[in-house]
């Protein structure tokens, strides 16, 4: 394991904006120059607590400049609120687009922040019919608040979820629908459980979910990581952040995904006169 002393500021992200974006990406800030490839998701592309993550690993291995947008604790919400982000990415030769968990998202439930979308904003008055004895206020994540609603009363969290995953698919495929162009989907399972409470990445989404909004991209990349590769082998990140970092994908996963990845995206890239 690689760690720093807590404090020591243990892994420098230069974090970035590109132009009238609002939203926070990994850096360093880079100049756009045709041909490139975009990549957008949420922690696992901002690659937290690892110095070289697969956007990186991707132009490697295909030569193409790769933007790396990746935002943390991000939901399809980020992307779909900031045009100027959609615009940046449109511009790009080809698209790869993370599926990021359900939980992040505004829904007829909950309301979530814009940007920081992990944050919880409200409750629905439908949600709080529907748990009328929780006192929402007391909330700040998204997390902390479904962890809390599902073993307070397993039997009606159901509900939520079947509601989480509903808007999950309308959004994607609106997404894919803005994104002109080649678009792959990457699905990478079982190598992150972020909130740890709410099942493994990304969190309620299925193999069902996946197969409905498949046919609004171009290509599907999937990465199934077995419970043996997780770990912190490698990782960059201070004494305090090991939990979180453990909860992440370490650099062989980044390795596995740039791997599965390159074809796809060097074969659009080459299909484009």
């Amino acid at each position: 394991m690689t760690f720093a002393k807590a404090g020591d500021g243990a892994l420098n992200y230069y974090p970035c904006r590109y132009g009238r974006s609002r939203l926070v990406f990994r850096g360093p800030k880079r100049t756009p120059e045709p041909p490139f490839c975009a990549v957008i998701g949420g922690s696992e592309t901002y690659g937290k607590f690892v110095k070289t993550p697969f956007p990186d690993l991707l132009e490697a291995r295909t030569g193409m400049m790769t933007l790396n947008l990746g935002c943390l604790n991000a939901g399809v919400d980020a992307f779909l609120g900031d045009p100027a982000a959609l615009e940046l990415v449109a511009r790009a030769r080809v698209r790869v687009v993370q599926a990021m968990g359900a939980q992040n998202m505004s829904n007829r439930f909950y309301v979530v922040h814009p940007r920081r979308n992990d944050r919880f904003l409200r409750a629905s008055g439908m949600l709080k019919a529907l748990y009328p004895g929780v006192d929402f206020t007391a909330f700040a994540f998204t997390g902390h608040m479904l962890d809390l609603l599902r073993r307070s009363a397993p039997d009606l969290f159901p509900v939520v979820v079947t509601e989480l995953q509903m808007a999950w698919q309308a959004r994607m495929r609106t997404l894919a629908e803005r994104l002109d162009g080649p678009k792959v989907l990457l699905v990478v399972r079982g190598a992150v459980d972020q909130d740890n409470v709410l099942g493994s990445a990304p969190v309620f989404v299925t193999d069902a979910m996946e197969a409905a909004v498949a046919p609004a991209f171009d290509r599907v990349v999937r990465v199934r990581v077995p419970p043996g590769a997780r770990g912190t082998e490698g990782m960059v990140f201070s004494e305090l952040e090991g939990p979180a970092a453990a909860a992440m994908p370490g650099p062989a996963v980044h390795e596995e995904i740039a791997a599965a990845l390159a074809p796809v995206v060097a074969d659009l890239a080459g299909s484009i006169s």
